[in-house]
């Protein structure tokens, strides 16, 4: 019981260990240095605002995707519906936002690869 009494309190007992004869270790490299990757081009895709059919309201569309299927097509809607704030659906093999969101989907299309182009509508 007296040796606990002697001891401060807290004492660490790795105090006496030292890095003597150890290999160093890993190098950090900063995040800036690193080379960055050129995102790859997915393909040109349309972006049109169509009125005509819809009721007087205005939709944002995306078309012409080349080698992608529903469930990526699916994703990218999901993402663009979050960032609008708006509904919206895929229809036959096109994205379909609701209201004139062509900025904000083009920003996604770019992030995601593609090459947007702002077609007639």
């Amino acid at each position: 019981m007296s040796d606990d009494k002697s001891r401060p309190f807290g004492l660490n007992p790795f105090d006496a260990l030292t890095s003597d004869g150890l290999p160093p270790g890993p190098v950090e490299v900063p995040e800036t240095a690193a080379p960055a990757q050129k995102k790859k081009n997915r393909g040109r895709v349309d972006i049109i605002r169509q009125k005509a059919g819809r009721g007087g309201k205005t939709v944002t569309v995306v078309t012409n995707f080349v080698g992608i299927g529903l469930p990526e097509k699916e994703t990218l809607a999901k993402q663009m519906q979050k960032s609008c704030g708006t509904g919206g659906t895929v229809k036959e093999g096109r994205i379909e936002i609701q209201g004139d969101k062509r900025p904000e989907v083009a920003k996604i299309l770019e992030e995601a690869g593609f090459r947007p182009v702002f077609a007639g509508g």
